[in-house]
Order: C-alpha cells, then structure tokens, then sequence
C-alpha cells in the first residue's frame, strides 16, 4: 500500500477508535454522552496525528501517546468527565485496542497461513485493522440505539474482553504455525495481565466511590429527616400545649359567650386554630404525608416573606410509595426554599408548585425565584449555595435516585431570575387495600 492510503487509513481508524473511547468514557465514568463536537474532536486529532506520524516517521507508540491524551483533554472539555479517571479509562483503552489489533491479526495469520496479516504496512496486514474497528463502530452504534445500559454492565463486558485477551495471547503462545517472536509474546502476557489488573483496580475505584456517596446520601437525608422532625416535634408541643390548657380555654370562651360578646369570642377560637393550621393546613393531594410536607413548606416559606403557590392533581392508589414521593418533592422543595431565600423581599421572592398527571405520568415541577449566580459542578449537576452541603449538595441527587425507581428522571432549567426542576414518574395503579 502506498504511504498515503496508509495516512487516510490512519484517520478513518483513528476517528473512530478515539470516538468509541469517548461512548465508553460515557458508560464507566456517567459522563455526557458524546456528539457533534465530539466527533469533531475525533476527526481533527486523528487527521492531526496521522500526518504527524507520516510527517516525522514516528514509531506507533507515539500515536497511541496523543491519542490518550488528546481523548483525555477533550473528554473533560466536552463531556465534563472527571480529568484523572479519564486518563485511566484512556491509557488502557488505547492499550486493549493495539492488544485486540494484534490477536486479530494473527488470528486471520493462523486462519490463512499467512505471515502477511502481521505485518501493518500492507494490504493484508489493514484487513485485521479494518475488522477491529468495524466492530467499534458497531459498538457505536449499539449505544446510540441503546444508550441506557448500566455500568455494571458495562464492567462485566470489559472484564469478559480483558480475560479474552489473556486467554487468546496464551493460546498464541502455544501455536506454531506463525512464527511470532518470543519477546513480543511475553510483552502481550504481561499487558493482558495488567489490564486485568487494570480493570480490577477501577472495578475497586467505582464500588469505594459509590459506597462514599451512598453514606454522604445517607448523611444528607438523615439530616433531612431530623429537620423534618424537629418542625414536628415544635408543631406538636404547641398543639399539645393547647389541649392541654383545653379547660382555661373553654372558660374564656364561656366568659365571652355569657356576655354576648360573639366577635371577640370568634378571634380567639382563630388564635388557638393556629397550631392546628400548621399540621393540617390544608388537603393538597388527599395523601396524608404529602399533605404534611406541603403544608409545612408552604408555613415555612410564608414565614419568610416568601410566596408559596401549588397546583395539585394528583393520583390516588398507585404503586408509588410515600417515601419516594416525600424524598422527591421535599427535596425540590428544600432546594426551592433555599433559592428563594436569597432574593430581597422588595423583589417579591415566590415558589411554584405543579403536581400534574398526564396518561402513567406523574409530574412535579417546582420553580423559584433566585438572585445568586448558580455555580455548576463538572458532571453538569449544580452546586448548593448553602454553607451546609451535606443537606442541600445532595438533595437533587436524592430526588434522582428516588426518580429512577420509577424510570423516571429529574432536570433542572434557570432563566435569569427562575430556577425550575421537573421529576418525572411513570406510575402504575394498585387496588385500594
């Protein structure tokens, strides 16, 4: 072959190896999944390091350098994956696809008793080429037809391919009809020994950081819990105070009644209502805990100069439970309280409240006002402006876990004064116990 169908070779096989590194990157890491800027990205470093190679005759080692690292600049730019483990995913990515490159290679060697498959300057030697990332591109797309495969999926296919590449270089190294040197074997055993390694130690990486952000979820809401009880626990020593004055009460009233004086009567039954209201306010969905964490909020927000507004039509008798709906909505409604705190009260802070159904969908959409810029995190999600991170750091991603129990989701919207955040569920009816 000519050196410069080589090149063009070269870029087209580039393109698409490093495009495929940025949809795995997006399975392993969560990261965003790539597109046209991405593919962008592919096409111009594969062009760029292809017509470097040729220029500077630079041995293949090179190219497999700047690919990693250009996957892993354009990876945190675009996709918002976090720096060092994209690195990691790179290095033994690139690693796995020269590995799978050369048991393709002698694989069609073996096959046709060729030598000519081995060797990457020739027609021969780019059809193993070819065949690998036509597979990669299958791979591609696969996940833009499927693209909500979990990541422990993804890890088990990885950890099935590195086994495969141990299991193929050692049958390799005990075929004799290629004449493979014995250095390049031992090199391929130790490199699939390392990506098994390799593969164990980010397997390791990923259960450590999931347990640490289930105990820092499981922190935020016991302090969400206790919160909850506290404004309780007030409400109800003031109602229990009432009954308990119960008789002093009805004296006063049978004081005021005697004397006819009916008005003055009246504005003291409404003053011993008030602790009652804070409990009882009003009958928002008809579920007695979703009644009790509105009617709180809604309290607490008018208290603080805060207009409260709701929109309720919600579905009775769903598979749904009470936990999940009161993680979601108090949630958006924390974050929703803690937006709206920060606007001055001449600007007339507000919060909005829509529970809709729409056919097996169930939709919570709160907004509020808020003046502070929003700062955002890498991964896209936003940063709580409250000092107290462990409450409100990790209030929407409680919203989102509890969302996913019900293929559902939670996205988040600002304008220049509005923040909105929509949960959607998709519910099912259950008969009435």
């Amino acid at each position: 072959m000519t050196e410069w169908m080589l090149v063009c070779s070269h870029m087209v096989t580039g393109s698409v190896r490093m495009f495929a590194c940025f949809v795995l990157l997006s399975w392993v890491l969560s990261a965003r999944a790539p597109g046209k800027k991405s593919c962008a990205a592919c096409i111009a470093g594969a062009a760029g390091i292809s017509l470097l190679l040729a220029f500077f005759a630079l041995p293949d080692f090179y190219a497999l350098a700047l690919e990693t690292i250009w996957i892993t600049f354009w990876a945190g730019r675009i996709q918002k994956a976090d720096v060092r483990m994209s690195l990691f995913v790179a290095v033994f990515y690139e690693t796995a696809a020269a590995f799978w490159e050369f048991l393709f290679s002698a694989g069609l060697g073996i096959w046709f008793r060729s030598q000519k498959f081995l060797d990457p300057e020739t027609f021969y030697g780019q059809i193993p080429v070819w065949l690998l990332h036509l597979l990669l591109l299958g791979f591609v797309l696969y996940f833009f037809h499927c693209p909500r495969i979990s990541a422990q999926k993804a890890f088990a296919s990885v950890s099935a391919l590195a086994v495969a590449e141990f299991l193929g270089v050692i049958t390799l190294s005990q075929q004799t009809v290629l004449k493979i040197p014995d250095d390049t074997i031992d090199m391929w055993t130790i490199l699939a020994v390392i990506l098994m390694m390799g593969v164990l130690v980010f397997n390791m990486n990923r259960q450590y950081e999931g347990e640490k952000e289930l105990a820092e979820l499981k922190e935020a809401q016991a302090e969400l819990l206790e919160h909850d009880y506290h404004a309780l626990s007030q409400a109800y020593a003031a109602n229990a105070k009432l009954f308990h004055d119960f008789h002093n009460h009805m004296g006063v009233l049978r004081q005021f009644l005697i004397e006819k004086k009916y008005e003055k009567a009246l504005q003291y039954l409404d003053e011993l209502n008030v602790p009652v209201k804070q409990i009882t306010d009003k009958a928002w969905t008809g579920n007695e805990a979703l009644d009790y964490l509105i009617s709180s909020k809604s309290t607490s927000a008018r208290s603080k100069g805060i207009q409260f507004q709701a929109q309720v039509e919600f579905p009775h008798h769903t598979n749904i439970k009470n936990a999940d709906l009161c993680a979601i909505l108090g949630n958006l409604l924390d974050n929703a309280l803690e937006g709206a705190c920060q606007v001055p009260k001449e600007k007339e802070p507000f919060i909005r409240l829509t529970i809709r159904r729409i056919n097996q969908m169930l939709i919570i959409k709160v907004e509020n006002s808020f003046q502070k810029e929003l700062k955002i995190h890498k991964d896209g999600s936003l940063q709580s402006t409250k000092e107290e991170k462990g409450l409100h750091g990790w209030g929407l991603k409680s919203a989102q876990t509890a969302s996913e129990k019900y293929d559902g989701m939670v996205q988040t919207s600002f304008t220049d004064s509005t923040f909105m955040a929509v949960a959607t569920l998709s519910y099912e009816g259950v008969s009435a116990k």
